[in-house]
């Protein structure tokens, strides 16, 4: 990875580059009608992040993919974990 934009979202936020963008490809033929595969996507994000999602917070994510059919985007991820404060 050379270029200095990477490394330097990588040294303020302490996420690996690398990590992300596997994750992102990952995430390009998802099925986001599987709650297994919500579930792990919740969890894969959680972990390269370092911050751990309740239990009762990953339920109303999977339910607001999943059986909602909301969009899986960071505005919406954002705004869930802002209120489970």
């Amino acid at each position: 990875m050379d270029n200095q934009f990477f490394k330097n979202v990588e040294k303020k936020t302490g996420v690996n580059m690398n990590d992300v963008f596997s994750l992102a490809n990952s995430l390009q033929n998802a099925n986001f009608k599987d709650e297994k595969t919500v579930r792990g996507i919740i969890q894969r994000v959680s972990q390269i992040a370092n911050k751990k999602v309740p239990k009762d917070l990953e339920n109303k994510i999977v339910q607001s993919i999943v059986q909602d059919g909301k969009k899986l985007d960071f505005n919406t991820i954002s705004k869930m974990m802002n209120n489970g404060k």
